[in-house]
């Protein structure tokens, strides 16, 4: 009686952990496997060159197995929620009003005519292809805007599901793929067609979908050109937050579903998400100077950081038989959205410059 008792008494030295301790304790496992795969996708592609997030999602894939083991899942969960949408938000550092509006008028109609249609046309291609709206929203819009950060942002605020996670990490493995493939081929293009640095600029910029593609093709053309394009890229990422806004919107309505309110019924989700305000936030504050200039290249990195493992951390969640259960259709799609992005930049190009 005396040993049970004695058993069943904590041992008094033993700290129990409680509050941020108790959740750091859950989490760190799982997080620090995402770091870990995340440093190593660094590295190689600092040794090697590529994608930094390509190497983290394949990286991921491998470790599939782990996804399952209760000691990892919570870091997981941590780094496709709260890391994720850090790093989107922090992506406002890099934008100014400034930026935006030494565009022009005339720019900036193209390129937001340009992403609005590339939008709305990969909705109708999915319906065409028989996928879902949700589907083509959010490879329409990962196409028209920024790639990669615009398929986890918009992904963050829809309805979460497996077969939304398999289609969000088919996206991000698409899209990138594209965007270095268009880096190369594009500036033969623009070479081709003779445009000036403005017009180059915006083509390379207004067309081609993760940052650092975009940076490496328009400076390969030129300092000029690369100025450019990457105002008109910037411009792209700070439409990001209208569009996230809106399906955020669309999709919290749908939710609510003018069903009564109930002790039980869960609250309909914030309009604006939280990474969002802090978003809008780093773009004011970059636009009055207040951010320092030393800091900048900081913010830009942690932002970086932070998407890099919450891909890897998709990754882990996904498996490659999985990514090919969605079928053809998916990539059909993405190739429809950026010919169609690409051919509509062009159009507009050649009928505006004199």
């Amino acid at each position: 009686m005396t040993i049970e008792t004695s058993a069943r008494k904590p041992v008094p030295w033993l700290p129990v952990p409680s509050g941020f301790a108790a959740a750091l304790q859950l989490r760190w496992p799982g997080a620090l496997l995402c770091g870990v795969i995340a440093m190593a996708a660094s590295f190689i592609s600092r040794l090697h060159g590529g994608p930094q997030l390509l190497y983290a999602l394949l990286f991921g894939v491998a470790f599939h197995f782990l996804h399952e083991d209760t000691k990892v899942r919570p870091g997981i969960e941590l780094c496709t929620g709260i890391v994720l949408r850090l790093g989107v938000a922090l992506l406002g550092a890099r934008i100014t009003v400034a930026q935006i509006a030494a565009l022009g008028w005339s720019t900036a109609l193209i390129v937001v005519g340009c992403v609005l249609s590339t939008i709305f046309g990969g909705i109708w291609f999915a319906r065409r292809l028989g996928l879902s709206t949700t589907q083509g929203l959010l490879s329409g819009a990962a196409t028209a805007i920024c790639g990669a950060s615009a398929a986890l942002a918009i992904s963050a605020v829809l309805p979460r599901s497996r077969e939304q996670e398999r289609f969000t990490l088919l996206v991000v493995v698409s899209v990138t793929s594209l965007s270095t493939l268009a880096m190369l081929l594009y500036p033969l293009l623009v070479h081709a067609l003779r445009l000036s640095p403005a017009w180059a600029g915006l083509f390379l910029g207004g067309s081609i979908h993760d940052v650092a593609q975009v940076v490496g093709a328009g400076y390969l053309m030129g300092q000029e050109t690369g100025d450019a394009a990457t105002i008109v890229k910037l411009f792209r990422v700070s439409m990001l937050a209208l569009v996230v806004i809106a399906v955020s919107a669309a999709y919290r309505s749908r939710r609510a579903g003018g069903t009564p309110q109930t002790p039980q019924t869960p609250q309909r989700p914030a309009l604006v998400p939280w990474f969002l305000w802090l978003f809008l936030l780093l773009v004011v504050l970059h636009s009055m100077h207040v951010v320092p200039d030393f800091a900048q290249p900081w913010i830009g990195d942690v932002s970086r950081g932070c998407l890099i493992v919450a891909i890897a951390a998709l990754g882990v969640k996904t498996s490659f038989q999985m990514l090919l259960q969605t079928g053809w259709r998916p990539f059909v799609l993405l190739l429809a959205e950026t010919f169609w992005l690409a051919a509509a930049l062009l159009a507009s190009i050649l009928l505006a410059r004199p």
